[in-house]
């Protein structure tokens, strides 16, 4: 493989990506570009989707777009898989343009490099669970001995073993969109695109599913667009998030950028209630130590990513500030007892007055 593949490969990419419906689209964009806004464009029969939306998606990385119904985030979606095409604007991935290319190579590379994870499951209920693993592999024509391999081994990473033989119906809802992930998994395709993919799900099996998503990540570093409308999954899942609104992105950046320093107030609104200690990590709220010397003691130190809530907990049993260290054990910083409380507390009231034993319970 070349570097200079190397360089692209699993990128995605959107510009200035806009979906109008209605009459005289093209019109529409033209207004828009010009600034007007879409409660203008209904007043004329037109509904304007998605608006100039441009991102980057690296390598390896979870993109979330989050955002209320009517947002604009399942029209996106279907933009970069080119299940609806733009209006105007470009999707690019691995370096080839998807907009230019014909419905027969757009469903090749739907086949083959990008794959759909559905809000409900939306397996066969008349083909076993392997035979459901295996699908997008018939599709691609792929012999069935192959295909059964490696949809075998796709349920084994879901944690799906020795399930293979079972019906669909005799899964549980968390256990059936194993089965969806695993499937698309089984394809090997470079690109997953995830729609709401466990909002059907009862809270807890949620959280099972974005754990097995998340450990699923660190092995196969899969290229991910996941859409939410909830902040605290989009938080905990992202390493980049994109905001939206009427059809626009009104913010794109970290989970922390958007904690920290939201955009505007319809943002910051949606950030009110996040649990900022399971957001926000020790190089986020960390200082720099007063001595040089101070990562030479022996004290209790964490990690950069470690969250907020499990700093606090090793902040309340010692009586010196928490060094922060990168991996090879290096000195980052340092977090003190007084700085955790001021960012556990109510931001719009000042820090918070309470001991360290109360930010540990409530971390």
């Amino acid at each position: 493989m070349s570097s200079t593949r190397e360089v692209y490969v699993s990128r995605l990419q959107a510009e200035q990506l806009y979906k109008v419906f209605g009459r005289r689209p093209d019109e529409a964009v033209r207004k828009l570009e010009g600034g007007a806004d879409r409660d203008e464009l209904r007043a004329d029969g037109t509904t304007a989707a998605v608006i100039d939306a441009s991102f980057t998606v690296d390598p390896g990385q979870i993109f979330v777009v989050m955002g209320l119904s009517g947002s604009g985030k399942s029209t996106l979606l279907r933009m970069l898989n080119g299940l609806l095409e733009p209006t105007a604007g470009r999707v690019l991935f691995d370096g080839q343009d998807l907009t230019s290319l014909s419905a027969r190579e757009m469903r090749t590379v739907r086949s083959s490099k990008i794959s759909m994870v559905f809000q409900h499951f939306a397996l066969f209920p008349h083909r076993s669970v392997l035979e459901n693993a295996a699908y997008g592999l018939e599709v691609q024509g792929v012999p069935r001995a192959e295909r059964e391999k490696r949809a075998a081994e796709a349920l084994e990473l879901t944690g799906l073993a020795g399930w293979g033989d079972s019906w669909p119906d005799e899964l549980s809802g968390g256990m059936q969109q194993r089965v969806g992930l695993a499937r698309a998994l089984a394809t090997d395709a470079d690109l997953l695109l995830m729609d709401e993919s466990f909002s059907a799900l009862d809270p807890l099996i949620r959280r099972d599913m974005q754990d097995q998503l998340l450990e699923l990540q660190k092995r196969l570093k899969k290229t991910i667009v996941f859409i939410t409308h909830d902040l605290n999954e989009a938080m905990r899942l992202g390493d980049k998030i994109a905001v939206m609104r009427d059809g626009r992105i009104v913010q794109l950046g970290t989970a922390e950028d958007i904690l920290l320093t939201p955009a505007n107030d319809y943002v910051a609104s949606f950030i009110q209630d996040v649990d900022r200690s399971r957001v926000l990590t020790a190089l986020s709220v960390m200082t720099t130590p007063h001595r040089p010397d101070a990562g030479d003691c022996d004290c209790e130190s964490v990690l950069a990513d470690t969250p907020v809530a499990d700093v606090c907990t090793v902040a309340a049993r010692v009586p010196h500030p928490v060094a922060v260290k990168d991996a090879d054990g290096s000195l980052l910083g340092v977090v003190p007892q007084e700085r955790l409380i001021a960012f556990l507390g109510d931001d719009k009231q000042g820090p918070a007055v309470c001991s360290m034993e109360e930010v540990a319970t409530h971390a």
